[in-house]
């Protein structure tokens, strides 16, 4: 049976643990959860990809010859958490049926909520239909280039279903947008700034090719629960010093894009767009996050949904569009999608908050649903 005061006891204890990303470092709340999962009973094993950013997994096993395995993930580090708080954002106070602190929200609360339903299932000696694979995950805030992208490259998580703990008050995220970052990097002339004819400016050229892309339609087909293809200007810098004509400009984009897009036809796009203005530039991928969709009659959508309406009856399919982990499950082949219960609204921003009612309900519906498992 869920503890409530256990669970409160222990979101509290994960918040107070410091494991803002950037810097990055998990080496004290994985060392933690190891603890706590031993005094139930629960070998666990580490995996680290760089020093001081370890992964922790254990697994559950169904006495069943026929079981799958699901895996349910939550992330371990958080966003920084900066100035201007009302409550301290390492303390985890509750006020209001509120617990507040960096990573209340996400996505500490859900990593309690999944402890804690671990731990709640080996007390009880519960029978359960399938394995339950826990793998709590670092570096989910930059990427996740040394939490779950190198755990499912190395074949070091197998499992037939995943759910991943990072959403909020009981979505179960079936899409999400793909993501592309770049670079612009043009390319001018220098002269004296009293003579800028005698120069190239590449700012100027930049705040054109800037506006020429921000006037780009993209082509794509509506999708019913994602709003439409967004390109975002996050950063530019450019010039040397003020009273010279400025030879380069680099600025950052972002693009969120729909499933049934391509990556590759909108940045051929793009350099057509650019060399409209200028021959001289150079263009340079980051990243690319390909979109993700499930079917919304999926058994793992449909068994989640069925249990999580018993609980809370506005639960329903959602798209995201930002980039979850959903994504890397999909050239494995593991059918995924991303639930939780923290509070809509409240990761990343100052005194982010769960609902201590939301995260006891929630832990309450997993528990049920690993108990009755895929139908």
């Amino acid at each position: 049976m869920i503890n409530r005061e256990r669970l409160i006891a222990l979101t509290q204890r994960l918040i107070q643990i410091d494991s803002q990303n950037p810097p990055g470092n998990e080496f004290e709340i994985v060392r933690f959860i190891r603890e706590h999962l031993d005094s139930f009973g629960l070998k666990s094993r580490i995996y680290e990809f760089a020093k001081n950013r370890p992964n922790i997994i254990c697994c559950l096993r169904s006495d069943s010859l026929y079981a799958k395995t699901i895996l349910i993930s939550p992330h371990l580090d958080t966003v920084p958490a900066g100035g201007g708080w009302k409550y301290p954002p390492l303390r985890g106070a509750i006020k209001g049926g509120r617990i507040y602190g960096r990573g209340a929200t996400d996505c500490k609360g859900n990593l309690a909520a999944a402890i804690e339903v671990l731990s709640s299932l080996v007390e009880d000696k519960a029978k359960i239909k399938n394995n339950i694979l826990f793998a709590a995950t670092a570096d989910e805030e930059t990427g996740s280039g040394l939490g779950l992208i190198p755990l499912l490259k190395k074949n070091i998580l197998k499992a037939d279903y995943a759910l991943i703990l990072d959403s909020d008050e009981f979505d179960i995220i079936v899409a999400q947008k793909g993501l592309i970052h770049f670079k612009v990097r043009l390319f001018g002339r220098k002269a004296h700034g009293a003579y800028p004819s005698r120069g190239i400016n590449a700012i100027n050229i930049a705040s054109r090719v800037i506006e020429d892309l921000d006037g780009y339609k993209f082509k794509y087909k509506r999708y019913p629960l994602l709003h439409p293809p967004t390109i975002n200007v996050g950063t530019i810098r450019g010039g040397d010093k003020v009273n010279m004509v400025a030879d380069w400009c680099e600025f950052e984009l972002d693009v969120r894009y729909l499933p049934g897009m391509s990556a590759q036809n909108i940045l051929g796009d793009f350099k057509k767009v650019i060399a409209k203005r200028t021959k001289r530039f150079i263009l340079k991928v980051d990243g690319i996050q390909n979109p993700y969709e499930i079917e919304r009659n999926h058994e793992l959508v449909s068994s989640l949904l069925k249990v999580w309406r018993r609980h809370k009856k506005s639960a329903g399919l959602k798209g995201s569009e930002g980039a979850t982990v959903i994504t890397f499950f999909k050239e494995k082949g593991i059918p995924a999608v991303a639930t939780g219960f923290g509070s809509r609204e409240c990761a990343h921003i100052n005194d982010e908050y769960v609902k201590i009612e939301s995260l006891c309900r929630g832990a309450r519906a997993l528990e049920e649903f690993l108990k009755e498992g895929i139908k």
